[in-house]
């Protein structure tokens, strides 16, 4: 009885301090745009829900209902904190990241290599300082920082290899409630000796960090090899079994980014039929694996994905600042193949989902297809959410998901205020955000119904 009564009164405790933290009604009044389905498989008027004057009601971090304003004004009360927007801006769902790496914050623009090189003479070197805990705290303040003052809510990040980098990520993010899906990274050859890690004790490691951290809160865990050139056939069936063990975790690697990288995997896997049966034969190719870049696979590397219901993360800024070409857009989506975005920090050049939206737009364009407005904000949110087998708590405003959401700025600068006069349609005013649009369009980010970021700029050029 002791027992049950001290469980009840840490209840109320909780209770009462997430009560203090998050007023009990909240309503968000202005535009508003959330998607229900993938424009590119379905009717576009299906695809999408949009309210030039709607309401989006948040009850303890949770959606509670978004519609009209006329609609949603009855379930307003005296209580409700009600935050009105000009006609200026516009309220979606939170953006999502599905490929970047945390420990590549300090050597964003760095000059004049392709990938192996890159990784060589800036990554690998730069990655020794994460051993120390407080230096990946200080960075991973600085990376979700950065995350948010962009709008993106949810990440799924490589950390760096060592334990010390993965938990300071995790630690940090929950200060700030959002949802992270990280792993430290794993390699056992053909890295610097300082980044190599042998096969049964970081078996052991891996299992401590999942049971501490998957599920913890929003955390997620993500069993990270870096790509298969790092990761001999004994750590790959480590890997394999740690899957078997946990099959609810997450898989992150590399994939087909770079054309030397694909001749390196073909010499050391000669059995393997193409790069993606390496990860295929140790079992990682399913659900909730993400393989980022996926430029230089074939049709039939696109439908064992697609069949696997694995997912790839489109990185456009990364791939043009390496020359390492541009992703098959059209054939992944015509294979029904889960798709997400990254900003790929460091190699990456933008933590922007608006620039990588844009960046996107031109690689499409490059190879004679298109990349509409609608599309793409459904990949920065919805197709996110799906490709990364979270869309039951994020993604959009259905009732009862997770009120991560932000309010953009269509008037961030001169130029877009400029612009905007002549944009009268939906798709106009999304498209220039994609295409002019940066962190400064961003003026509020909110994770659980908190607001985490402002932006003190916001209608500087409204008038």
């Amino acid at each position: 009885m002791k027992l049950k009564n001290k469980c009840f009164m840490m209840f109320l405790v909780l209770f009462f301090i997430l009560n203090e933290a998050l007023p009990a009604l909240e309503a968000y009044r202005g535009a508003i745009l959330h998607f229900l389905k993938d424009p590119y498989a379905s009717n576009l008027l299906d695809s999408y829900e949009y309210f030039d004057d709607g309401i989006l009601l948040v009850d303890l971090g949770k959606i509670v209902s978004v519609g009209r304003a006329e609609d949603q004004l009855s379930k307003i009360t005296k209580d409700t904190e009600v935050h009105t927007y000009g006609k200026n801006a516009l309220i979606v769902p939170g953006f999502i990241d599905t490929h970047t790496h945390y420990p590549q914050f300090g050597m964003i623009a760095s000059y004049g290599e392709q990938l192996l090189e890159w990784l060589n003479k800036y990554t690998f070197p730069h990655e020794k300082k994460f051993w120390d805990k407080e230096y990946s705290k200080k960075i991973a303040h600085l990376f979700v920082e950065e995350l948010l003052k962009n709008g993106t809510t949810t990440a799924m990040v490589f950390a760096a290899a060592s334990r010390e980098s993965v938990e300071a990520l995790f630690e940090v993010a929950q200060l700030r409630h959002m949802r992270i899906i990280a792993g430290n990274v794993l390699a056992d050859r053909n890295l610097p000796k300082y980044l190599l890690k042998p096969v049964e004790p970081t078996y052991h490691e891996v299992k401590d960090l999942i049971k501490k951290w998957h599920g913890n809160g929003r955390a997620l865990y993500a069993i990270t090899p870096r790509f298969a050139p790092t990761s001999s056939e004994k750590q790959l069936g480590m890997i394999q079994r740690l899957v078997k063990e946990y099959p609810d975790v997450y898989v992150q690697t590399h994939l087909s980014e770079n054309v030397d990288e694909v001749r390196w995997v073909k010499e050391l896997f000669p059995w393997s039929q193409n790069y993606l049966d390496v990860y295929r034969h140790y079992g990682l190719v399913r659900p909730r694996s993400m393989f980022a870049h996926a430029i230089h696979i074939s049709a039939k590397e696109i439908d064992d994905l697609a069949r696997a219901k694995a997912s790839v993360s489109f990185c456009p800024t990364s791939n043009l600042f390496l020359g390492s070409g541009l992703f098959k857009w059209k054939q992944c989506k015509d294979a029904g193949l889960l798709m997400g975005m990254g900003t790929d920090i460091g190699a990456g050049t933008s933590f922007s989902m608006l620039t990588t939206l844009g960046e996107g737009y031109k690689v499409a364009q490059l190879q004679g297809n298109r990349l509409t407005p609608f599309e793409a904000f459904y990949q920065a949110t919805l197709g996110g959410a799906k490709a990364l087998y979270i869309d039951q708590y994020v993604g959009n405003f259905e009732a009862g998901k997770e009120a991560d959401f932000v309010i953009l700025d269509l008037k961030a600068t001169p130029l877009m205020s400029f612009r905007l006069e002549e944009a009268t349609e939906l798709s106009d005013k999304l498209f220039l955000l994609m295409i002019l649009g940066d962190d400064r369009n961003i003026k509020e980010t909110y994770i659980m119904g908190k607001r985490e970021y402002q932006n003190k700029n916001y209608r500087l050029f409204e008038k």
